[in-house]
């Protein structure tokens, strides 16, 4: 799959961890139309942009990926949220669960592991607009 036609937002609390992150998605030639700090952020850099993936941190001071995940949710219930998370518990908590993210990475990750899941994740939204849902 090539990565050129993808948009995306980068949300992390950590300026260096966006920083870095959203360079190498560029390498990769996915582009990276903005980056956040926080849920809040997220929400409206979601609502500005539009974009085909959306990287959330699920820990961040004042506004969470919690906050991000379920406001995304309510403005596009089929966005494509990959929830990137240092906390091993995430995987089961119901919340997170009932808002479905369209996967969870743990950090420490592998750059690889990342472009897999966007392969994936966006194959799963080709799919299902094929089968017309």
């Amino acid at each position: 799959m090539g990565f050129e036609k993808i948009s995306s937002i980068v949300i992390d609390d950590d300026v260096d961890t966006v920083s870095v992150f959203a360079d190498y998605l560029k390498l990769k030639q996915i582009n990276v139309l903005g980056c956040g700090y926080n849920g809040k952020e997220a929400v409206q850099l979601f609502q500005k942009h539009k974009p085909d993936v959306v990287f959330l941190d699920h820990r961040m001071p004042e506004y969470d990926g919690l906050y991000a995940l379920y406001n995304i949710r309510q403005i596009d219930p089929d966005a494509k949220i990959i929830m990137i998370t240092a906390d091993n518990t995430v995987d089961l908590n119901p919340k997170i669960l009932e808002l479905k993210p369209s996967a969870i990475i743990h950090k420490p990750f592998n750059i690889d592991k990342i472009l897999q899941t966007v392969e994936r994740v966006l194959d799963e939204k080709i799919i299902k607009k094929e089968n017309g849902k």
